[in-house]
């Protein structure tokens, strides 16, 4: 705990985190009103009174929107974040251990093919075949990260490979893939959990994006980046139906960067001796 408290950064990347989390959480059981009703007689309703945040053009609270909308948000990257892990993580370890050999150059090549076209591309090509939806923009998301993975991995484990524990493992007869699990992979654990967190803030920025141009969870699922989209037209009228979801995009990518800033200060012992 003496190594937790003093990184700010850490405390309020969790604090608010977790709060957007805990939003999540609370909406599977519980939301102020409804989410898929209109009520034409509170439309762009400002903040306060009954609704806290106010409603939107369809007369729906946006405090509920705003709770549903993290529940979506998060699922969509968690779930992206996790494909990378799944399939980055052996790949860049089955590359690393056959260093310049034919394997270690098939997949970086495709990983550079996948690198070569962003998220939003990926998307509209999936969509385009099997029609825009938030398992289609978790699937675009989640091939972009896979690469991002391997390239972490390969290069945290060529260093590795290099080691004097790793020689005496080989000298004893072990074979390339247990090396790679019993102890490549988890002194790759930290450059891990901090890539994990970065990408997890990328992926809700992403699953904003998509859903923004119509790519991400369709109606009547809320989504905070279709939350933007439908309100510009009203900004002038009723600016609180882009402040409130745009917050929470802010917010919560901030919360993640923070908390993967201060996980890397703590368990980078690099930084921490050059901090203290």
């Amino acid at each position: 705990m003496r190594r937790l408290i003093p990184s700010r950064n850490l405390v309020v990347g969790a604090v608010l985190t977790a709060g957007f989390a805990g939003l999540a959480l609370i909406s599977f059981v519980w939301t102020p009103y409804g989410v898929t009703g209109v009520d034409i007689a509170n439309r762009l309703k400002p903040p306060g009174g009954g609704y806290v945040l106010g409603t939107d053009q369809f007369g729906r609270d946006i405090l509920s929107m705003v709770m549903v909308g993290a529940r979506t948000s998060i699922a969509v990257a968690l779930i992206a974040v996790g494909i990378g892990i799944l399939l980055g993580v052996p790949l860049g370890l089955a590359a690393a251990a056959r260093r310049g050999g034919v394997l270690d150059e098939v997949i970086m090549r495709a990983n550079d093919l996948i690198f070569a076209f962003p998220s939003l591309v990926i998307a509209i090509l999936i969509t385009a075949i099997f029609g825009p939806s938030a398992v289609n923009a978790i699937i675009a998301i989640g091939i972009f990260n896979i690469p991002v993975f391997a390239r972490l991995v390969r290069g945290g484990a060529i260093a590795l490979w290099q080691r004097d524990y790793v020689l005496s493992a080989r000298v004893a007869g072990k074979g390339a893939a247990r090396i790679s699990a019993e102890h490549i992979l988890p002194n790759l654990a930290n450059l891990l959990i901090v890539q994990g967190t970065i990408q997890f803030s990328l992926g809700i920025l992403a699953e904003a994006g998509l859903s923004y141009v119509g790519l991400g969870a369709q109606p009547p699922v809320p989504s905070w980046g279709r939350m933007l989209a439908e309100s510009q037209t009203l900004i002038s009228i009723a600016p609180h139906i882009a402040l409130f979801p745009g917050l929470a995009i802010v917010l919560t990518v901030l919360g993640l960067n923070l908390l993967g800033d201060g996980l890397r200060d703590i368990l980078d012992p690099r930084i921490r001796k050059t901090r203290r």
